[in-house]
């Protein structure tokens, strides 16, 4: 499921792993995307995975809910799968 938002999510994660996972432009760039696709599945599993980064378990359990996903290894581990499974 590639489209021109997804790719931008994904080129958006990927700068953010690049950058180790750390809180700065990268993560509220994500963040940014994710929110304007709010309820799209996707982008829900990429907000969770955001708020996971930040450190904040509750609201990325909310997330990961609305998702329809589960936390996956640590961050780096999750976001390949994630990635791979975007990018399908």
């Amino acid at each position: 499921m590639v489209n021109s938002d997804l790719a931008k999510l994904v080129a958006a994660f990927d700068r953010l792993a690049a950058a180790g996972f750390t809180m700065g432009a990268d993560w509220q760039a994500v963040h940014e995307i994710c929110q304007a696709h709010e309820g799209e599945k996707p982008f829900d599993w990429g907000h969770a995975l955001c708020h996971r980064i930040e450190g904040d378990d509750w609201n990325a359990d909310y997330w990961y809910r609305r998702a329809g996903k589960a936390r996956v290894g640590t961050v780096a581990e999750e976001w390949s799968a994630m990635k791979a499974d975007l990018l399908a």
